[in-house]
């Protein structure tokens, strides 16, 4: 019998899977991943509204939220085969940033150091870096690498007066010593920030950026491929972080810092299934999905497909490992292998 999660309501969880409280990892042993929300948009620099992410993320889907969603692709079910588990979401003030990091940082730590895969929904961009430290706290420092998928390099020092911010999260995270320079990959850049001041920052710390002009001229599949090599060179884990304004804002019109020119939502969705399922994943994060610029649902319904086609990756990675063999997508549907 399919089981109903609650759909609307303090009580959601995502499309229904298990509820569980971070705080007592009794509560969800066993588990593979767990879901946690951090509905902050106090790191916003242009359109606010990411706090509301979270619910949307959720419960943008057509089907029932049962818990339950066997993908054609890969032929599993990301949420069952992995034993999804829904946290709630973070207590989080957009009007106290240090407090909110600090706080969020302790919950993805505590996920990961109780064995699952911590997945956090935003939230502004901002959250990249207590998600990102969490997960090192656990694993090492420098030990995590990340790809990064953004239209924004998010390297900035100080903006707008403050250290914290969803423009700054990954120059933290390096300059902290949790993430290395040389093992951070960036996907989908584009437009007109940062200046050669923050490039050359960037430079001189190893970094990656593969800008929209580099992708077109080579092919995604490339850059994502050299990518992956670089990403689990030395490293013990791979933290995905995807930028739902990655995509152009003709696919992801909600969200606060919208740039034309990116990726389409279709060529996020195979990027993400794909290195789901060919790296190890210990941390991902889908962020800035603003509702209330969003129509029709737009925006979260592709930022709720990103989350299933993570899971779903992850889920063939596990399965192929136990029959030691590796999914080949280009399978016609009706083969039932």
């Amino acid at each position: 019998m399919a089981r109903y999660g609650t759909q609307f309501g303090p009580d959601i969880t995502f499309l229904g899977v298990p509820r569980c409280d971070w705080s007592d990892p009794a509560s969800y042993a066993g588990a593979a991943v767990v879901v946690l929300g951090a509905p902050f948009d106090g790191g916003t620099s242009h359109r606010p509204g990411a706090r509301f992410g979270p619910q949307h993320i959720r419960q943008s889907c057509y089907l029932p939220q049962d818990g339950s969603r066997p993908s054609l692709a890969l032929r599993v079910d990301g949420l069952a085969d992995l034993a999804v588990h829904d946290a709630g979401d973070v207590e989080m003030f957009s009007g106290d940033a240090e407090r909110s990091v600090r706080d969020l940082q302790a919950a993805v730590y505590a996920i990961a150091a109780a064995g699952a895969v911590p997945l956090v929904l935003g939230g502004d961009h901002t959250i990249a870096w207590p998600d990102a430290a969490g997960v090192a706290q656990h694993l090492g420092q420098g030990r995590v690498s990340m790809v990064h998928f953004d239209a924004h390099a998010d390297t900035g020092d100080v903006e707008f007066g403050s250290l914290v911010g969803h423009g700054q999260p990954m120059r933290r995270l390096i300059e902290s010593g949790v993430l290395r320079g040389d093992r951070f990959l960036q996907i989908g850049l584009r437009g007109y920030w940062p200046g050669p001041e923050t490039l050359s920052w960037m430079a001189a710390q190893g970094m990656r950026s593969y800008e929209m002009t580099e992708i077109v001229a080579r092919g995604l599949d490339t850059c994502l491929t050299e990518a992956s090599a670089i990403a689990v060179d030395d490293c013990d884990g791979v933290f995905l972080s995807v930028d739902i304004d990655v995509c152009d804002p003709g696919h992801a019109p909600g969200t606060g810092t919208p740039e034309p020119g990116g990726l389409t939502a279709r060529e996020l969705l195979d990027a993400v299934r794909r290195l789901a399922h060919e790296l190890p994943v210990v941390g991902v994060d889908v962020v800035e999905v603003s509702p209330p610029h969003d129509h029709a649902d737009v925006t979260s319904l592709l930022a709720n497909r990103v989350v299933l086609e993570v899971l779903s990756g992850m889920a063939r990675r596990r399965r192929d490992a136990v029959d030691g063999t590796v999914w080949d997508p280009r399978r016609p549907l009706l083969d039932g292998r």
